[in-house]
């Protein structure tokens, strides 16, 4: 009887074991990842801070993510291809039967990030930390402007190569709580749930109905109240 205990006992831990190992090998194809976001405006800006989304929704499949956001009365979709780095911008506004489509090329896109600072020097420190599900080990890593940034990154779920941007290739792991900027504004973004589930396929194709529109377009649409 107290053999049959020890043997039950073992398979337990060997159980378990397994159970650890497999989550540490997680590798998601596809699914959605919704991160909380926080915003760093200067203070000339700090009134847009409630206007701003508190969460980002990713949903990816391949090298194809999407993020959906609202804006007025505009619904929009952004596309993109984060190895071959383009994407493309869907603009729907129901109530006036508008739809646009805006192409981003590498170039555009690279020309967007050039306005932002570079990020460098990864290092891990060994520090270890449980943020929500996972656990993760702390990073830290600079900028070309003086900035100094922490993040935490864990090796218990593999997302596709490229997912977290060329800047972020440094990091071993999926990045759960990290500073970035997007569109220039410094955001720190922090992994709420990552769920794999079944999304898209998603296409860098024109749905039809979409009109096709350079960004300067959209911008001074915009810029005359149309």
């Amino acid at each position: 009887m107290m053999f049959k205990s020890v043997k039950t006992g073992l398979l337990a831990v060997i159980l378990v074991g397994s159970a650890i190992i497999a989550n540490a090998q997680k590798k998601l194809a596809q699914g959605t990842i919704i991160y909380g976001v926080e915003y760093s405006l200067p203070p000339e800006a700090a009134a847009m801070a409630s206007q701003l989304p508190k969460e980002q929704k990713v949903k990816f499949n391949g090298n194809l993510l999407r993020i959906d956001m609202e804006q007025g009365p505009a619904a929009i979709g952004i596309l993109k291809d984060y190895v071959e780095n383009k994407g493309l911008m869907l603009i729907d506004v129901p109530i006036a039967q508008m739809q646009f489509a805006v192409k981003m090329s590498k170039e555009d896109i690279n020309k967007a990030e050039a306005a932002s600072p570079k990020l460098s020097d990864f290092k891990a420190t060994g520090e270890k930390l449980k943020i929500g599900n996972y656990n993760t080990e702390k990073y830290t890593y600079k900028d070309d402007k003086g900035g100094n940034y922490e993040l935490w990154a864990t090796t218990e779920v593999e997302l596709p190569a490229g997912f977290s941007g060329e800047q972020f290739k440094g990091v071993k792991g999926t990045l759960v709580k990290y500073t970035t900027f997007q569109n220039g504004t410094k955001v720190t973004l922090t992994v709420k749930n990552i769920t794999e589930d079944k999304v898209g396929p998603f296409s860098l194709e024109i749905p039809s109905g979409y009109e096709l529109k350079t960004m300067e377009e959209i911008m001074a649409m915009q810029g005359g109240g149309q």
